[in-house]
């Protein structure tokens, strides 16, 4: 077996919204746009996928998109005036976790290190 890793996804209900949330509010660069929106994330291949179920998004998997921070406060309090609901910070062992959504309900964490 020859497997190779390719992308993460997130399945999205509306491409074009998600494509203004992960561009205008993450500020993340589209790099190509077809069936699935595809952003480059330091050389990891984000895809959103469109679905027309409600049940292929806002999954309960365990899977996150974690995006670390230097300044775990002042990227809150970005996303927060950008109108983004952001959970309260969580101390864990090794730095500080919070956790949003995109519009459809799929999970992302800011993560900065101690």
């Amino acid at each position: 077996m020859d497997l190779r890793f390719d992308c993460v996804f997130y399945y999205v209900s509306d491409l074009a919204r998600s494509i203004r949330f992960y561009s205008e509010i993450l500020g993340f660069d589209l790099a190509s746009e077809d069936v699935v929106a595809r952003f480059d994330v330091d050389g990891v291949l984000l895809e959103l996928v469109p679905a027309s179920s409600a049940s292929k998004y806002a999954g309960g998997g365990n899977a996150r998109l974690c995006l670390s921070v230097d300044d775990i406060e002042r990227a809150v309090a970005e996303l927060r005036a950008a109108g983004i609901t952001v959970g309260d910070l969580e101390e864990v062992q090794n730095g500080l976790l919070a956790a949003f959504e995109d519009p459809d309900g799929n999970e992302l964490v800011l993560w900065q290190a101690k």
